[in-house]
């Protein structure tokens, strides 16, 4: 991984206080990297002692991102440090059924490819359920596969990664405490949750072959992953709610050996991080009442007790374990005051700063002509930004990095747009292409666009309809979850860019300051991506080191099921870290937005940047110009049924209904940022 350090970072450990609610030892680290590192070198400690006794250690294996991480450290040790896997047999614990073995989606592939094919474990000893068994014979090889996890002498250690519904392997809502391997019926919740990776829920097998309950519970040692938000509210009812066949996870309740291992995102439900102070003195879990914590716990007292801030009585704080803030910060109307002013000081019209006196603005993006219209820069005396503050430039270099080609107004495009508007020098970085995410009819639409436009001006119309012909053959013939033709594509990409293109246009930045990073990380023309590389990190530093920009925006939008956000964001953070020495770089600050799939809670909030309902239509507008992703997305996420500019909104408008109900200005709706910290705690 690049910029991952290879020692194991420190973790919060399972705590005392919270033995009461959490029924499985929850372990939590920083950053994903840092808790599948953790992982891995805990399987390489157990492999080594056993290859020492000259026995064998037999390692239950999962699928999905999550794991991955554990994986290619397991690599690395083997590469790096002589890890040997001779003496390691494996069982996965699912396959999808029927599934063949080297299509793109079939578990047995996906082990090649982040694992068996980089070590040196023997062929024989690696099992992956057999998805071409014919339905007659399931039975027979589901009891055959429990019969060789019983003869290698039973499972030393398993991984398990959870989905949203609790499951564990395939072990679907309703499956019981004894059931052993076998076929299942998927429930629709996990294939859609697949979808993605079929390139549609249509074509998502519905029946897999998955390790029972009993035989997950049956390993001696048993460990669960969980990363990211998405993941939070499923943990905290695995780890404190009852044991119940809804949520399978909840089992290993009952396991002595089992753990969960979490990064920070994932584990932001568990009360011990939510709402520690129902627990106990935040002193027993290594936290203070600072005004972070502070502004927490007020916050979420009156979304509680249903009551604006500063109506917050002492009685309030007394009746719901709050005692202890009283005591260290005063009275309950000293918090509310404080609590309420750093909320208020999180509003500002001018995410880039205000100027002493009046800017000349761009003209309204509704009439901007792209091509001619320059900002044009105020001379004057210092500039100060809403609260007074001394400002060092203005305008400033702003450069907005945007994973897809649609994040940067689907989640800031409020902001996008004022920034434009206020005179500052705005880039747009698009960080990949995005082209997987195109129908393929709109394709085909596009091409014929081509062709006829060809044959109208005479601009070689014989290969455009070789080109229109190839598309409308290939998808003809194209295979449920088969990579695109590598021109089929470079049209769907060509798609997405004039669409972002349009997208940027219209919020106000100039022509010149649209940049397609095309990052290869990505281009695999498939959902599954390759791991960031150099050349991916090289990409970003060049267009930083070009702009040098005083402020830079990036997705924090680590909920991403897909994991696209997360992979930028990983090369954005390392080009900074890089770059940090640079005088420029030490000058700049770099906000994280969300919006694509959840929100800053408000007591995250440093920056909440409000929108008039006129501002909400020029940013749905923004949003509109990507017609591809309109009516409906290829890859619109789990669960959400709406369009992009719809949860947008929605979004945005919620929050300013928070703030509104905690007692501040009344909005139409706020776009919220998080000042991004070198803490590793959003790398």
């Amino acid at each position: 991984m690049i910029g991952a350090s290879k020692s194991v970072a420190p973790a919060h450990g399972p705590h005392a206080l919270a033995l009461g609610v959490e029924h499985i030892p929850a372990t939590v680290y920083g950053s994903s990297a840092q808790a599948s590192r953790a992982v891995a070198h805990e399987i390489a400690a157990l492999i080594n002692l056993k290859a020492a006794r000259g026995e064998k250690t037999v390692l239950g294996l999962a699928t999905g991102s999550t794991p991955t991480g554990v994986y290619d450290e397991l690599i690395r040790l083997h590469e790096e440090e002589g890890l040997s896997f001779k003496n390691v047999v494996t069982f996965n614990l699912d396959e999808y059924w029927p599934m063949d073995p080297e299509n793109l989606q079939s578990y047995r592939r996906f082990m090649r490819e982040h694992l068996f094919d980089h070590v040196d474990i023997l062929p024989q000893n690696a099992h992956v359920p057999d998805g071409t068994v014919p339905l007659e014979k399931v039975a027979e090889f589901c009891q055959e596969y429990e019969r060789k996890i019983r003869d290698a002498g039973g499972l030393d250690y398993q991984i398990l990664g959870i989905g949203r519904t609790g499951h564990v392997g395939f072990n679907e809502p309703g499956s019981p405490r004894d059931s052993r391997t076998r076929l299942i019926t998927l429930d629709r919740v996990t294939r859609m949750d697949a979808a993605s990776d079929f390139f549609g829920e249509w074509n998502v097998p519905r029946k897999a072959i998955t390790m029972g309950v009993e035989t997950i519970l049956s390993a001696r040692t048993v460990v669960l992953l969980a990363f990211g938000e998405h993941k939070a509210g499923v943990i905290r009812r695995a780890v404190e709610g009852e044991i119940s066949s809804t949520v399978a996870a909840s089992y290993l309740q009952q396991h002595p050996s089992a753990r969960i291992v979490l990064d920070t995102a994932a584990a932001s439900e568990l009360t011990r991080f939510k709402t520690p102070w129902l627990l106990g003195s935040l002193e027993m879990f290594g936290q203070k009442w600072d005004a972070k914590t502070t502004r927490t716990a007020a916050t979420w007292l009156a979304m509680t007790v249903k009551k604006p801030l500063l109506k917050l009585t002492d009685e309030d704080y007394n009746e719901h374990g709050l005692q202890e803030l009283l005591s260290h910060r005063g009275s309950a109307y000293d918090i509310n005051i404080e609590v309420f002013k750093a909320l208020q000081n999180t509003i500002t019209g001018w995410p880039g700063g205000k100027p002493a006196q009046p800017v000349r603005h761009i003209p309204n993006p509704t009439h901007y002509n792209p091509w001619i219209s320059q900002p044009i820069e105020t001379p004057g005396p210092a500039p100060i930004d809403d609260n007074g503050a001394g400002s060092a430039v203005f305008p400033k270099r702003v450069v907005v990095f945007s994973p897809h080609p649609d994040d940067d107004v689907i989640s800031m495009g409020g902001t996008f747009i004022r920034l434009c508007e206020q005179g500052h020098d705005v880039h747009v970085a698009y960080q990949t292409s995005g082209n997987i995410a195109v129908w393929d009819d709109t394709a085909v639409r596009h091409a014929d666009f081509v062709a006829e436009f060809s044959r109208a001006f005479n601009l070689g119309p014989e290969r455009a309809d070789a080109i229109e012909q190839h598309v409308i053959n290939f998808i003809r013939k194209k295979q449920p979850g088969e990579v695109d033709s590598t021109e089929l594509q470079q049209i769907k990409g060509l798609i997405r860019r004039t669409e972002a293109r349009a997208g940027a246009r219209y919020s106000g930045v100039r022509p010149e300051n649209i940049h397609f990073l095309d990052m290869p990380f990505y281009e695999t023309g498939r959902v599954r991506k390759k791991p960031l590389g150099e050349a991916d990190i090289k990409i970003i530093m060049d267009l930083l080191e070009k702009v040098q920009p005083h402020q830079v925006y990036a997705a924090g939008d680590l909920s991403d099921p897909h994991g696209t956000h997360r992979v930028c964001l990983a090369a954005i953070i390392e080009s900074i870290r890089r770059l940090k020495d640079r005088e420029w770089m030490k000058q700049c600050d770099v906000w994280l937005y969300r919006g694509a799939w959840q929100e800053w809670g408000v007591h995250e909030i440093e920056m909440a940047v409000p929108l008039s309902p006129d501002e909400v239509l020029r940013k749905r507008i923004a949003i509109f110009k990507h017609e591809s992703q309109k009516d409906k997305a290829l890859f619109p996420g789990p669960n959400d049924p709406r369009e992009f500019w719809q949860r947008a909104e929605d979004r945005n408008r919620h929050t300013a209904e928070l703030y509104d109900k905690l007692g501040l200005a009344e909005y139409e709706a706020i776009e919220g940022y998080v000042r991004w910290r070198d803490d590793g705690m959003h790398a």
